[in-house]
């Protein structure tokens, strides 16, 4: 009968310890692995695939578009994700995200690269309530109403009516002494008298 000695029991237990040390770390490596690496292999085996070529991490949404459609994840630079499709417009691609609802999600075409075939138009999903409402708070809003102070208004006053100044003609006042007409008639009649008085001399 073979009895182990200490020593090949000590070994024996190194052997074992270091093969689960061995399978814990192999194990942590893999489930350390990102999902779009897993993925890659899938990808490049079953037809096109979208290739981040932007960068910095660019956003996946729910939908092709910016406003309507919610943020479901994000890929970095590099990543390469199986192509699904693009919007009809062929500004966004639809990729295979398994943390999207669906296992969809749609990234922005400018950012990425098609290899591996041509991508069919896939029509949008149907838009979602907007993520935010603009809601005002009728509190805070009634601190910025202003209400005016009621204020007397002023009374209108006519002026007195304009009194027209009324100016009475005056003839004009005679000079002292005779008129012009009688001085001339004088005249002529002093003059009448000495041309006949010098008549009458003349035939003496």
């Amino acid at each position: 009968m073979y009895i182990l000695s200490m020593y090949d029991m000590k070994r024996i237990w190194f052997e074992v310890v270091g093969l689960l040390a061995a399978g814990v770390i192999v194990g942590a490596v893999m489930l350390g692995m990102p999902k779009q690496v897993q993925a890659e292999g899938e990808a490049q085996s079953s037809g096109p695939v979208a290739t981040v070529t932007y960068s910095d991490p660019i956003n996946v949404r729910g939908g092709p578009s910016t406003v309507f459609y919610p943020i479901v994840g994000q890929v970095s630079p590099g990543d390469v994700l199986p192509a699904l499709g693009v919007s009809p417009g062929r500004e966004w691609v639809q990729v295979a995200f398994p943390s999207a609802p669906g296992g969809v999600g749609w990234v922005y075409a400018a950012y990425v690269t098609i290899s591996g075939g041509e991508l069919r138009v896939v029509e949008p999903p149907p838009t979602q309530t907007p993520i935010a409402t603009a809601t005002v708070n009728p509190t805070f809003a009634a601190a910025f109403i202003f209400q005016p102070t009621p204020s007397r208004v002023p009374t209108f006053t006519p002026p007195p009516p304009l009194e027209v100044p009324q100016f009475t003609e005056v003839p004009p006042a005679r000079a002292n002494g005779l008129a012009p007409g009688a001085v001339a008639v004088g005249l002529m009649f002093i003059a009448a008298v000495i041309f006949f008085v010098s008549l009458v001399l003349g035939k003496q």
